[in-house]
């Protein structure tokens, strides 16, 4: 980091920093994810058009970085600098209260749980494929998406770089909650790079099979007029006894 000097001018990152949407959109960068702009809008609380300015502000004022995958834009935070500041002030302030309690809730609700076309994202889809990684259910990846080593894998997309596969401890696994492998065409066991999280969720038949389980065994159900998944009492124990998934910190997070 530079050596800072007397006259350092942080009146004008400080200008960006105290809007109270650039500071909701920084703020929901600080986990190093990249994020769309409709997923920034719904974290803030604000229209897109709204939102499109903003984004502009903190992309000239060197906040934050974009880049173009396909057809959307996706935002980080510029620096580790930029990341180090955040912190800081955000130890020294309140915490905001949503400036909109229906979309702030919205927004927490699809990053705690959703469905993906036909099967588990959001915290919830990255934790039940993390912890069939970390039992030895399903090998091929670590479940982690690293820009860097990525060749068609896109930040959020279907994945075509690795190769999961279903173990047979894993079928024994996946039979305590009632799925088999399902006699069909399509593809048994795929990934997606989750869209909020930027790990990798569980598809393919097998990742609709257990969540139709999840539903069928009332442990999720689903939210009206919404992608969004309500994980239930008894979701929170039939999850932690099949792959010892604490959905709790979910919440927290």
């Amino acid at each position: 980091m530079r050596d800072l000097a007397g006259d350092a001018n942080f009146v004008d990152p400080a200008s960006l920093i105290g809007d109270k949407t650039r500071a909701r959109i920084l703020l929901a960068l600080l986990d190093k994810r990249s994020l769309p702009m409709s997923m920034l809008a719904s974290e803030a609380g604000v229209a897109l058009s709204t939102m499109s300015g903003h984004l502009s502000q903190l992309v000239g004022g060197g906040m934050l970085r974009v880049q173009t995958q396909g057809r959307h834009r996706y935002y980080s935070l510029a620096s580790p600098e930029v990341a180090r500041a955040i912190e800081s002030l955000a130890r020294l302030a309140p915490p905001f209260e949503p400036k909109s309690l229906r979309s702030g809730t919205r927004a927490r609700a699809l990053r705690i749980a959703r469905s993906c076309y036909d099967h588990l994202a959001g915290h919830l889809g990255v934790g039940v494929m993390r912890a069939l990684i970390d039992r030895k259910a399903v090998v091929g990846g670590d479940g982690r998406h690293d820009p860097n080593r990525a060749t068609e894998d896109k930040l959020s997309s279907r994945g075509k770089d690795l190769e999961y596969r279903i173990t047979p401890r894993g079928w024994d696994m996946m039979a305590e909650i009632g799925v088999t492998a399902p006699e069909t065409s399509r593809p048994l066991v795929r990934y997606c790079v989750d869209w909020t999280e930027q790990c990798h969720h569980l598809s393919g038949a097998v990742g609709a099979a257990v969540l139709d389980s999840c539903i069928d065994r009332g442990w999720v159900e689903r939210s009206p007029n919404s992608r969004a998944l309500r994980i239930l009492p008894a979701g929170e124990e039939g999850l932690r006894s099949w792959l010892g998934l604490d959905t709790r910190s979910f919440t927290q997070a």
